[in-house]
């Protein structure tokens, strides 16, 4: 069973794709090279058609919906989020302004252009305008969603949240299913044009770079949670290791909700707070994610003789941590949702943006490692701040964060614990009376 898991999970079907891609290079005709150029075109195409759609339907109800969810504490929660993948943003930028002049001398990706003529291009082009500009899209998400937390309609918020579920059944039938293929192309293409080992060896300095860089992340999100709540970090980052290696297994941070409820509890953290945050973080916590997004987007940018200038970075940071509160909560999900950003904000091209891809779920289980260890963190810090108590009132409107069913499922699993210790209790009495 574990077996059918690897080998059905999406990071198993990018190394394949990697692999074949590369394999495949050496002795694919052109002709049937074209054949995957020709659908990498349409692919690239139909994500651009679509990114717009997908963060209007992602982003407007995650907003509204903190004017229906838990009062002040959805907010502080939210923006400590939000802040933490501000500063994984930064973070890489400043790496990648000291670091990736030494790393990455001498190396290129894949510019613009560096498709031959008349060996891999596509046998057919299709246009497929956007209905609207990413950034038009995300103005208008932002837009809608602060004015329906003032608009209490029921109706609009159904609309767009049903909008939301139409999209997220799109990523994960059609486009998730068809990105390994989407990679092969790729790989293939890089295969057959002489880019490969440049691409290659930049590539695996920037993944072990981003691993290092998730672990500094934690110690920096656990040391200054460590000093508002008096604690000591290392000993608190200790104790949600369990949920790291769990979410490293798993690369699902709602699949790992119990494990790190249970670890942020040993950290001293009350039920009820912990109920609250971590079902919620799991959601809009994506601190790691950013770091992935990040570092691997400015390797592609200095690589390419792409200036990285701090307002553009920036920019394109602000923009990101909007997109990773709202990130669809599917493997691949966030940098789908950052595809529109990376054209828009950075001007990739579609082979720069299916590098990405396969970059970013190449580390997925690691990223996913450092959102959930750091949930434990802004747990601790609102513990503090609300004094160790949210009350059950202020979960109410939660389903459509999903917080209800997680935090139901804790209890649950609690209640059946309690009940199975009791009866044990009850039979260990019962034999010693008869004893």
């Amino acid at each position: 069973m574990d077996l059918k898991r690897i080998t059905s999970s999406l990071l198993f079907k990018i190394v394949v794709a990697i692999i074949l891609g590369i394999a495949c290079s050496f002795f694919f005709p052109v002709w049937l090279a074209r054949v995957f150029a020709t659908f990498n075109g349409l692919f690239g195409n139909f994500l651009g058609f679509f990114v717009p759609v997908l963060i209007f339907a992602l982003i407007t109800p995650a907003i509204a919906g903190l004017g229906r969810g838990a009062g002040k504490w959805l907010a502080v929660t939210t923006a400590i989020a939000y802040l933490s993948a501000l500063v994984a943003g930064l973070i890489s930028w400043g790496l990648a302004t000291v670091l990736y002049p030494v790393l990455l001398a001498g190396q290129e990706s894949v510019k613009t252009g560096d498709i031959e003529k008349g060996a891999l291009e596509p046998y057919l082009k299709v246009d497929m305008p956007a209905p609207m500009e990413v950034m038009t899209a995300l103005i208008l998400a932002f837009v809608v969603g602060v004015a329906m937390t003032s608009v209490k309609s029921d109706t609009l918020y159904g609309g767009v949240a049903d909008l939301r579920r139409v999209v997220m059944k799109v990523i994960t039938v059609m486009i998730i299913p068809l990105l390994p293929v989407y990679i092969f192309g790729l790989f293939l293409s890089l295969g057959m044009n002489g880019k490969l080992v440049d691409v290659l060896s930049a590539f695996s300095k920037v993944l072990v770079l981003a691993i290092v860089v998730s672990f500094i992340m934690l110690i920096v999100q656990y040391s200054i949670a460590g000093t508002i709540v008096r604690k000591n970090p290392f000993r608190s980052l200790k104790n949600m290791m369990p949920a790291y290696f769990t979410a490293l297994g798993t690369s699902s941070s709602a699949a790992t909700i119990p494990v790190t409820y249970e670890c942020t509890r040993k950290n001293g953290v009350s039920a009820s707070v912990a109920g609250f945050v971590i079902p919620l973080c799991a959601t809009i916590h994506l601190s790691g994610s950013m770091l992935k997004i990040t570092l691997f987007a400015f390797a592609v940018m200095f690589m390419d003789g792409m200036h990285i200038p701090l307002g553009v970075a920036v920019g394109f940071i602000l923009m990101l941590g909007v997109t990773m509160v709202a990130a669809p909560g599917v493997p691949g999900g966030a940098i789908t949702a950052a595809v529109g950003l990376l054209s828009a904000s950075l001007g990739f091209n579609d082979d720069q943006v299916a590098l990405m891809i396969a970059a970013y779920i190449a580390i997925d289980s690691f990223g996913t490692a450092c959102n959930v260890t750091g949930d434990g963190a802004i747990a601790l810090v609102i513990d503090k701040l609300a004094k160790g108590t949210i009350q059950r009132s202020e979960l109410d409107d939660d389903d459509e964060l999903g917080l209800a069913a997680a935090i139901a499922g804790i209890e649950e699993t609690e209640e059946k614990e309690a009940e199975g210790k009791a009866d044990q209790q009850s039979a260990d009495q019962a034999t010693s009376k008869e004893a």
